[in-house]
């Protein structure tokens, strides 16, 4: 009976060094893998961390976008310029255009192909925002054929002589190359010797005058401190 009792007394100690093997075993696994959870933790916090950086990095180059002129956005490109400009003019935008001045020499108006640097029209920026409101009778030049002198207000010279055809959307696009070419000696690459131009060109509208109401207008810009800046508006078209 006593030898029962001391087996049975082994036998639960047995069982009891046993569980506790089980439990130190499962107590140092989970101390493992609490462990490896904490570092996978600390790293997902510093990937956030820095990702949080480049959030407010890039909220704060949209911020100082958006409080950007659309000409200094454009800087890299006249061409970019120039496309950004004729769709300004065909919205008639005149504060949008005014944004794209050059801020020294202002905006040329010429009404034909030949600039003529003693009578042509230059306004600056903050003349352009209100120019079409203006009631001031300009003289542009003179007409081709009967030299009578153009004299206009603003708003009806831009219709005769700007934005007399849908130029955003033209039959070709010049890229520094002038395109319509007629009677009229074009000087533009002897006035604008630093400046780069583009030509948005119709190649004609009735048949019956086999390419001769051609019409174009042509954009300068000239780069100062990287940034392109609208320096002349040039009207082109066939002339006797």
């Amino acid at each position: 009976m006593r030898l029962k009792n001391i087996s049975l007394a082994i036998s639960i100690l047995l069982t009891l060094s046993l569980m506790s093997a089980c439990t130190a075993a499962n107590d140092s696994d989970l101390e493992e893998e609490l462990q490896a959870k904490k570092e996978i933790i600390a790293t997902l916090e510093s990937e956030n961390e820095k990702l949080q950086e480049e959030i407010n990095k890039l909220n704060n180059r949209i911020e100082e976008l958006e409080g950007e002129t659309p000409s200094q956005t454009q800087a890299t490109s006249y061409l970019t310029a120039a496309l950004e400009a004729v769709e300004l003019l065909s919205n008639d935008d005149m504060n949008g255009l005014a944004s794209m001045a050059h801020p020294v020499k202002g905006i040329r108006f010429t009404p034909y192909s030949y600039i003529d640097t003693s009578t042509d029209q230059v306004f600056t920026a903050n003349q352009i925002s209100n120019l079409m409101t203006d009631t001031t009778v300009y003289t542009w030049g003179n007409y081709d054929g009967s030299g009578e002198p153009i004299n206009k207000t603003f708003a009806d010279y831009y219709d005769e002589f700007v934005y007399d055809e849908d130029y955003a959307n033209p039959h070709i696009i010049g890229n520094n190359t002038l395109i319509g070419k007629g009677n009229s000696i074009d000087n533009l690459t002897d006035v604008y010797t630093n400046g780069e131009f583009v030509e948005f060109h119709f190649t004609g509208f009735d048949a019956q005058y086999e390419g001769m109401d051609w019409s174009s207008l042509k954009l300068v810009f000239e780069e100062d401190s990287g940034i392109w800046y609208l320096v002349a508006i040039i009207h082109s078209q066939w002339t006797i």
